[in-house]
Formats: C-alpha cells, sequence, structure tokens
C-alpha cells in the first residue's frame, strides 16, 4: 500500500532537479502534489503530466516563495486545489558562491529572501493550514551547512540558518504533532550542478573523498524526503541528517 495515500503536499522549487524527483517520489507513494515554480513554468508542467502518467494527482503552482504574500498563496492554492495540506517540503534555493570582496549586498539579500525568509514563511503559511491531524515539514539544507567550503560563506550561512529553524521549530511545533526535519544533500548532479562552470572538477574532486564512490543523485534524496513525510518517520523531529553517500564535513 501506498505510504502517503490521502497526504497532499506541496514541494517548492520542483519544477526541475531534487524538487522534480522528490514530487515525482511523493506522488509514487500516494499523495497528491502542488508542484511550485517560479520561473519554469513548461518544466513544471511536464513533472505534472509525469505524475499523472503515472495515475497520480498533482497541480502546477506558480510562485515566488521569497515573497511572503505569494508563499502564503501557495499553500492556499494547495489546500483549495486538494482540500488539505499534510506535507510541505522547502526544496526551493539558488546557489552562488563569490569570494569575501565581491559580496555585495544584492548577492545576500537574493539568497537569504529564497532560502531563509522563504522558507520560514512557507512553514509558517503551511503550520497555520495543518490539521488536528499535524503534518510533516522537511527542509532541503546542504552539507554546506556544516562545511567550510571557500567562496560559499552567504549560501553556507543561509543553510545553517535552515538547520537552526528545523531545530527551534521541531521543539515549538511537536506539541501540534508537527514533525520538523532537515535533509543535507551532499553533491548532487542535477541541471543546475551540470550548468556550473567546473562542476566536473567539483565532481571529480569529492568522489574520492565519498565512500560510496559517486555523487548523488536526485532520487536518493528524494528517497529519504518520502520517508521523512510518512508516518514511518513519526518519531523523527529536529533532525539534520546528511544524505551525502558518506562525505563528511
Amino acid at each position: 500500500m501506498a505510504k502517503l495515500k490521502g497526504r497532499v503536499a506541496v514541494v517548492t522549487g520542483a519544477s526541475k532537479g531534487i524538487g522534480a524527483a522528490i514530487a515525482e517520489e511523493l506522488a509514487k507513494e500516494g499523495a497528491a502534489v502542488v508542484v511550485n515554480y517560479s520561473s519554469s513554468g513548461d518544466q513544471a508542467s511536464a513533472v505534472v503530466a509525469k505524475i499523472q502518467a503515472a495515475g497520480g494527482r498533482a497541480k502546477a503552482v506558480k510562485a515566488d516563495v521569497s515573497k511572503p504574500t505569494e508563499a502564503r498563496k501557495l499553500i492556499e492554492a494547495a489546500v483549495s486545489a486538494f482540500g488539505r495540506l499534510d506535507i510541505l517540503v522547502n526544496n526551493a534555493g539558488i546557489y552562488q558562491f563569490h569570494p569575501l570582496p565581491e559580496i555585495s549586498e544584492e548577492h545576500y539579500d537574493s539568497i537569504f529572501n529564497l532560502n531563509v525568509k522563504g522558507l520560514l514563511f512557507a512553514t509558517q503559511a503551511a503550520a497555520n493550514a495543518f490539521g488536528d491531524h499535524g503534518g510533516a515539514i522537511i527542509n532541503i539544507s546542504s552539507l554546506a551547512s556544516q562545511t567550510a567550503l571557500p567562496n560559499a560563506a552567504v549560501y553556507s550561512a543561509t543553510k545553517a540558518a535552515v538547520d537552526s529553524f528545523t531545530r527551534t521549530l521541531a521543539a515549538e511545533l511537536g506539541p501540534r504533532k508537527i514533525l520538523v526535519n532537515s535533509v543535507l544533500p551532499g553533491p548532487v548532479e542535477t541541471e543546475g550542478t551540470q550548468a556550473m562552470a567546473g562542476w566536473e572538477q567539483i565532481r571529480e574532486q569529492f568522489i574520492p573523498r565519498t565512500p560510496l564512490g559517486r555523487v548523488g543523485q536526485p532520487r536518493d534524496i528524494a528517497n529519504v524526503v518520502s520517508f521523512l513525510a510518512s508516518d514511518d518517520a513519526g518519531w523523527i523531529t529536529g533532525q539534520v541528517i546528511p544524505v551525502a553517500g558518506g562525505l563528511h564535513p
């Protein structure tokens, strides 16, 4: 039996990469899924079509969650479409790397607005929408939150904030039966990382340091998220979980 049958999930930033894999996996396990996107409408529609072709339920909803009003409207759209909300996956995020002399206020604001502010207000809206049955919030953080990566000061700081939110909100929301956990991917091969300058070099640097001898694939992250969204993880909250093939900071 599908372990998420009857549940409704919102996955932010789900038009491609890790987010798309998460949306597809949750749908495969029976959840109705809102596939959120900000600009990649055609790709979000393709994810929805793939889910529907496999017999699942999904709807694409455009929202820039870095804006609190749009984050709230996204959650409202999910409840309007499917009648309830049980799962929020805060996946939307950007990664940009600059050495200290090149960090600008614009760079700082753009990353914090999406990676931190967007996550916080989407979580606020979702927590208000969960019923008496509670819910599950899974934050997609990064191993960068625990690692000293040169040129990643701002990005790493946003992910450290995500992990702090996870621990604090788990304590705050636990009495309402709301579980909050972070998943920390290591290097994962996606459309985004493949388009990065120097990705192949980065990939080859990490593989020898990873006991499992490979970089991650989006499905590796999606499987863990699906578990955390299910009743099987009902005794797990406030945890910061590396999913990185054994790679250590």
